[in-house]
């Protein structure tokens, strides 16, 4: 067990070099030092961070959280399915919540709300809800990520998206305070999360979303099982779920699609070093085998860049690119 007085940051400069405060307690996860972020993102490429935390349990985060100064860079990362970090790395802390905050559970009551903490695989919950008979959240089984990140970007696929069944969540600020949060306190929309201001011109402190809970209807579990099958199959059909990714690059424009865009453009196939333009599905990049995190970055502007030039639309990225080239 890593008491926190052990705690202590090596390097010097600025980011994690800033020392962890004392805590009262005990902090129970795992400090790893140095880490590649190419075994913490589903693209299996990116550069160096100087700490990785793995909290035990949400308590635990709360408590880690609370002893970080305050100017240190802190990244919350799921599955990391979404995110590619350049090859230079970042300084800071990489907080990872798959298998930390992996709590879920029914709450019976006047409606039925199914409590999923930010670290569960947003699969899980599609399951879960249909084995309690629930129904509503068979389309987050085709979300590969979890609840944390389904919540921070409005992830979604075959028409619904996580906010259209959230009832309200559980957020962990800067300052380690937790607050229950309701969809009215922010403004919501396609691939776009962001939280109201208060009432103030003052930017709200950023905060984490640790944990949600989600407003289902009651139905024949058998269905929503039946219709999580069928979509996990056209899933493997039309998606290179052989070979590493990141989902979908692009978010879909107005009235198209970003994949018919791309393929329009002659790109399918298009590659630069071990990054590649999937044969398979054209929104998706693919790491060959000896992607760098550059080599996606580049065919990421270049697919932009004739997508503009051939087809005149401006593609906007779902991918979060961190970190320095």
């Amino acid at each position: 067990m890593m008491r926190s007085k052990e705690i202590h940051h090596g390097s010097s400069g600025g980011g994690a070099s800033n020392t962890h405060a004392l805590l009262s307690g005990e902090l129970r996860g795992v400090l790893r030092r140095n880490q590649a972020m190419s075994k913490h993102t589903s693209w299996r490429a990116g550069g160096m961070v100087e700490q990785v935390y793995i909290p035990a349990d949400l308590t635990d985060l709360v408590n880690f959280v609370r002893g970080l100064s305050q100017d240190e860079a802190v990244y919350v990362v799921g599955l990391g399915s979404n995110l590619l970090v350049r090859d230079g790395g970042m300084q800071g802390t990489v907080v990872l919540l798959h298998g930390a905050l992996n709590q879920i559970s029914l709450e019976q009551g006047q409606e039925a709300l199914i409590y999923a903490e930010a670290g569960v695989a947003s699969p899980k919950v599609a399951r879960f809800a249909a084995r309690h008979d629930l129904q509503g959240a068979e389309f987050l089984a085709g979300i590969p990520g979890t609840v944390g990140g389904a919540l921070a970007m409005n992830a979604g696929c075959y028409g619904a998206e996580t906010w259209g069944v959230v009832a309200k969540v559980l957020t962990l600020g800067r300052n380690g305070e937790m607050h229950e949060r309701m969809p009215s306190d922010y403004d919501i929309g396609y691939r776009h999360v962001v939280q109201k201001e208060a009432g103030s011109a003052q930017q709200p402190q950023p905060e984490w979303f640790v944990g949600a809970w989600f407003s289902l209807v009651k139905a024949d579990g058998a269905q929503s099982l039946a219709k999580i099958k069928a979509l996990l199959q056209q899933r493997i059909a039309s998606q290179p779920l052989n070979q590493p990714n990141a989902g979908s690059v692009f978010r879909n424009p107005p009235g198209d699609h970003a994949a018919r865009l791309i393929e329009a453009s002659g790109l399918k196939g298009m590659a630069i070093g071990g990054a590649m333009v999937s044969t398979k599905h054209a929104n998706f990049i693919v790491n060959t085998g000896t992607a760098t995190a550059r080599d996606i970055e580049m065919l990421i502007e270049q697919i932009r860049d004739a997508v503009l030039q051939k087809q005149g639309v401006q593609l906007v990225p779902e991918v979060r690119i961190v970190g320095v080239a």
